[in-house]
Formats: structure tokens, C-alpha cells, sequence
């Protein structure tokens, strides 16, 4: 949670502030009851996401698969590998097909568009809910 209110933190990455936009509309500031309200970090470059995660405070990251020069599923898998309390991530992609590039990413989920509102809500809470779990039996 962010320690300045009860608010969890989401990272929003792409270069295109038309999707980070659509990505922040589609989950919505309230993905479902039980995970309460979403404040949002947008970010529009790589460094800016590392800069945010390095600093702590962020619950969840979904980062758009699209972007350029370098992609979410890239940038996922460095987080990853790098990040020792790396929050969970989600890549948005283009395709279905993707998926597979999202597993290879060790994204944590996969939502692709065009967002569904109710999917991608959905999506966020389960991340959500099961980073709670994991931090209470851990």
C-alpha cells in the first residue's frame, strides 16, 4: 500500500499516453471491492519505471507490451531479474497469440486489447489479491 493513504499504487508504462490512458480508463480507480481504491503512476519511458520501482511504494506495474524502443514483455522480464522486492506485473499486448511472449516475460498476467473493462478490472484484483496472500503467508 502506499504509506501516504490507503491507495494502492499502480505503474502505468507506454510510450503512447493514448494507452496508458486507455489501459487507467479500463481498470478503473476501483478494480473490485475487496482491493479497494487504485492510485495511479504513469510513466513514459523506461527510465521513469525504473526510477519508480527502484524508489518502492509501487503494488502492481502494467506495462504495455507495444511500446517502444523497448517493449513492456522486455522490460518485465529486467524488472524481474533485477528488482529483489519486484511488485507483480502485468503486460498489456496486441494479440492473443502474444501470450506466450508474456510467459517467456514472467509477467505475473497478460491482458490484451482491446481492453475489456471487466477483464482487465479483474485481471488487476487477482494480481492484487494474491500479492496480499503471498505477503501474508510469507
Amino acid at each position: 500500500m502506499n504509506a501516504s493513504s490507503d491507495a494502492t499504487t499502480v505503474l502505468v508504462f507506454s510510450h503512447r499516453p493514448e494507452v496508458r490512458e486507455a489501459i487507467i480508463n479500463a481498470v478503473g480507480q476501483r478494480p473490485a471491492a475487496d482491493v479497494g481504491r487504485v492510485h495511479y503512476v504513469e510513466a513514459g519511458t523506461i527510465a521513469e519505471v525504473l526510477a519508480e520501482v527502484d524508489a518502492g511504494g509501487v503494488n502492481l506495474a502494467i506495462l504495455d507490451g507495444e511500446a517502444q524502443p523497448t517493449g513492456g514483455m522486455g522490460l518485465s522480464r529486467q524488472l524481474k531479474n533485477e528488482i529483489a522486492q519486484c511488485p507483480p506485473v502485468i503486460v498489456a499486448v496486441q494479440r492473443r497469440d502474444d501470450r506466450w511472449l508474456a510467459v517467456w516475460s514472467q509477467a505475473d498476467a497478460v491482458i490484451v486489447h482491446p481492453l475489456d473493462p471487466l477483464v482487465a478490472a479483474e485481471t488487476v484484483a487477482e494480481v492484487l489479491r494474491s500479492q496480499r496472500r503471498q505477503a501474508a503467508s510469507g
